[in-house]
């Protein structure tokens, strides 16, 4: 497993953008999946967009158009850049890497986004 430390939330208008980043203590290369998760107040936590080894990438019907994951290995960095935010894109979003090696997949403690309307 890997230590994943989230960075860039923040309170932004609506309309407005945020860029996410996601840095690991490990090497990214060698990760399968790397995503991003949110968990909003009484709601589940939901998938927001992945990104494979190959470089592809999947998205929530509600963020495509609008978000995009990519990641750097050199600086074993993923990011999620978020355009048109909504209010309800308000929630803490976490990292995630899965690599099936590991028992258990690896999460950050989370940052906070709020969108205000």
């Amino acid at each position: 497993q890997v230590q994943l430390v989230e960075s860039g939330g923040g309170l932004v208008q609506a309309g407005g953008s945020l860029r996410l980043s996601c840095a690991s203590s490990g090497r990214i290369s060698s990760i399968n999946v790397m995503g991003w998760y949110r968990q909003a107040p009484g709601k589940e936590r939901e998938l927001v967009a992945r990104i494979s080894r190959d470089g592809s990438t999947n998205y929530a019907d509600s963020v495509k158009g609008r978000f995009t994951i990519s990641r750097d290995n050199a600086k074993n960095t993923v990011y999620l850049q978020m355009n048109s935010l909504k209010p309800e894109d308000t929630a803490v979003y976490y990292c995630n890497a899965y690599s099936p090696l590991w028992a258990l997949p690896s999460w950050g403690q989370g940052t906070q986004v709020t969108v205000s309307s």
